[in-house]
């Protein structure tokens, strides 16, 4: 694995110990080119950045040593966690993303990030669950590496969560679903909603749990196939 290195002054002077890294965290770029995704990454006055940026072609690029903390989750919760970045490596994939004309992602870039995670999955000991969208962290300011963004392919590689369909029988007291499905996302991770409490963020929460699980369905709504995928990962 070739790995070239450009990098970046964005990232806490605080070091972190090998033990504190435990998740990985995917993110597009959103940015019209290449050249000024990087240049973004290494403005100091974006404060923004991550630990390695992958091309279309599939040539990586370090822009913050591992153990040093990139600023790429920003305001982020799963689990019992807040702000994710002490906690993750960041990777960012090159993609004008959905302001500039959304790309599906190209083999070249998905085969190496797959070569990329496998290697930093093994030499941190990361749990295959812990890879996860900057979208999932942070439903609510974003929507990358979005619906694009193969997932089903990756858990092939034992890279992120997946869940194996099966007959289900039983019946949805629509009362209900609401409450159910989001105990379901919590039990997953997802945070910034109340079980008991609908609110005007639950779409956003629902669209990136979709956005994740049930990319043909954007619906924001929670039907009968949402509530059952939800079902499906944490039964």
């Amino acid at each position: 694995m070739i790995i070239k290195s450009d990098y970046s002054p964005n990232f806490s002077k605080k070091k972190r110990l090998e033990k504190d890294i435990k998740f990985v965290i995917i993110h597009y770029t959103g940015m019209q080119s290449q050249i000024e995704s990087i240049k973004r990454l290494k403005n100091p006055k974006f404060k923004v950045s991550c630990h390695y940026l992958i091309n279309r072609k599939g040539r990586i690029v370090q822009m913050v040593e591992e153990k040093k903390i990139a600023w790429h989750a920003g305001k982020s919760k799963w689990k019992k966690l807040k702000n994710l970045n002490k906690n993750s490596l960041g990777i960012e994939l090159v993609n004008k993303g959905h302001q500039f004309g959304y790309q599906s992602y190209s083999k070249e870039q998905i085969n190496r990030l797959i070569i990329l995670c496998k290697y930093l999955k093994k030499k941190y000991l990361i749990k295959k669950d812990n890879f996860l969208g900057h979208s999932d962290i942070a439903p609510l300011r974003k929507i990358d590496p979005g619906e694009k963004f193969p997932w089903k392919k990756l858990s092939k590689h034992k890279i992120g969560k997946w869940y194996h369909e099966r007959r289900v029988n039983f019946t949805i007291d629509k009362r209900k679903i609401r409450k159910l499905f989001f105990r379901n996302l919590k039990k997953l991770g997802y945070r910034y909603f109340n079980t008991n409490k609908a609110s005007f963020s639950d779409k956003k929460i629902i669209l990136s749990f979709q956005r994740h699980f049930l990319p043909q369905n954007l619906t924001g709504k929670i039907d009968k196939k949402t509530f059952e995928i939800s079902h499906f990962l944490t039964h």
